[in-house]
């Protein structure tokens, strides 16, 4: 039978279809278009301190300690600069607590060698669950340095809640082994907890793609831009995730994510809810949501706040193989998440966590993938039975991409209005290019990334995965 003469007996089914796919896409398109508009608004009356030195006479005698969490898998060839960065951090009082997480490359004896630690004993509060420590370094050389040897508990949560266990200080920060701290960062990441410290529970702080910048002595003294279209295309998605999410749902009080790779905690509110959990690779966005659930339903008046200035440079994966994990284990992390609180969703109960965050998520990590992946294999199926005509096909996917077009460009004007880190036109100017370039195939393939992560979601597959580090651009 052709197609022609099937038609009739698919039109009903793929009508409905159809109206599902426009619908959600232009839900999606609204929402990001919101998005922009609040970040832009956000950003435009927002007067930053730019001089460090004008915060060290601002907050010095008000910043509370922070302890500084940083898991270390397998981290050896970018961990020595990481911890030299946190060491040299502007900031009053604060700890690093490096938690070497059962890594079998030479994490470990690359730290000791390179900061002399010898191992020692401290009184520590069982306050979470974590796997079996294994000994505890420390150096007279560094005293705000201690690394902590522990076996492998199967992801980062179970090494941050050793280093929740460890940690003295009432905030805590996590950040990933592969990232290098501004010099301020924790200073203006640490202001919501300076302006409003009764009601601050959670902050964080913008992460940037350190590939194809020059580092020296666990700083970035030049800013650039990767040379491989991968990491560049991911510098687009950065600015889009931090400087345009972030900032919007920052402002409309309905943030439901903060970065693992860069956040601040206040340590009660993190350890009234267990800590990180174990069970999920998404224990960043996870904790967030244990956290603001509670806070509602004790009917605690509490904040969590994106600031944009403090900058966390990070690795960006430069391999299709690495990316496309990352990408799985990111969809993985959003759906296991989702599932585990879907209660709270459209629960007036829950305020904004109920009614704005977890419908966000529901329409952009449950509905999104495969309602795209739909839409990609009706249009030419529509077209090929005579439902859909050439021209309205074209002009749909034109529109489309327009679209992605703008919010990306919206993007890179966010990031001149606030960040101001990329100085040249050559610089600006590749970054529009593949702001065009993304869209054509680099989104379809991401979508197609998070279709497999549904699926290994529905299969329950466990672990982590590997990411592969080249190491950072030194001088």
């Amino acid at each position: 039978m052709s197609a022609a003469a099937l038609w009739p007996w698919l039109e009903p089914a793929a009508r409905w279809t159809a109206l599902l796919v426009i619908a959600t896409g232009f839900a999606e398109s609204f929402l990001y278009f919101v998005q922009l508009m609040v970040a832009a608004r956000a950003l435009v009356r927002h007067v930053p301190i730019r001089r460090s030195a004008a915060m060290w006479r601002l907050y010095s005698d008000v910043a509370p300690p922070i302890a500084l969490l940083v898991p270390a898998y397998n981290e050896e060839s970018t961990i020595v600069d990481s911890v030299r960065s946190l060491l040299s951090l502007q900031y009053p009082a604060f700890e690093v607590i490096v938690v070497n997480d059962g890594s079998t490359d030479l994490t470990l004896e690359t730290l000791i060698a390179a900061f002399g630690l010898g191992q020692i004993s401290r009184s520590y509060d069982p306050a979470v669950e974590h796997a079996p420590l294994r000994g505890l370094y420390g150096s007279p050389s560094y005293p705000n340095l201690v690394v902590l040897d522990k076996e492998n508990g199967g992801g980062k949560a179970d090494a941050l809640n050793a280093g929740i266990n460890l940690s003295r200080a009432p905030l805590f920060c996590a950040i990933d082994a592969d990232s290098i701290l501004e010099p301020d960062a924790l200073f203006r990441a640490v202001q919501p907890f300076i302006d409003d410290p009764a009601h601050t529970v959670v902050a964080g702080g913008t992460i940037r793609v350190i590939n194809g910048c020059r580092v020296n002595a666990g700083r970035v003294v030049e800013v650039g831009l990767p040379r491989r279209f991968l990491p560049l295309v991911q510098t687009i998605e950065y600015l889009r995730a931090f400087l345009m999410a972030r900032v919007a749902w920052s402002e409309m009080r309905a943030l439901a994510i903060v970065s693992g790779a860069f956040g601040i905690f206040r340590r009660s509110a993190a350890v009234a809810v267990g800590g990180y959990s174990r069970d999920t690779v998404g224990e960043d966005f996870e904790i967030i949501i244990k956290i603001r659930r509670r806070m509602q339903e004790e009917r605690k008046a509490y904040a969590i706040r994106f600031v944009p200035e403090p900058v966390c440079w990070t690795e960006a994966p430069e391999s299709l193989a690495a990316l496309k994990g990352q990408r799985v284990r990111w969809q993985r992390g959003s759906l296991e998440t989702f599932f585990k609180h879907w209660r709270v969703l459209f629960s007036p109960r829950y305020g904004r966590l109920g009614l704005v965050a977890m419908p966000n998520t529901f329409l952009i990590d449950v509905l999104g993938p495969p309602v795209q992946l739909l839409g990609y294999l009706l249009l030419p199926a529509f077209w090929a039975m005579g439902a859909l005509s050439l021209d309205y096909m074209l002009a749909f996917l034109a529109l489309t991409f327009v679209y992605g077009v703008f919010v990306s460009v919206g993007s890179l004007i966010l990031e001149e209005i606030e960040l101001r880190r990329f100085l040249t036109a050559r610089d600006l100017t590749r970054l529009l290019l593949a702001a065009v370039a993304e869209n054509f195939g680099y989104r379809q393939l991401n979508n197609w990334w998070r279709v497999v992560g549904w699926w290994r979601f529905l299969r329950s597959a466990e672990g982590w995965g590997d990411m592969t580090r080249i190491g950072f651009r030194k001088e």
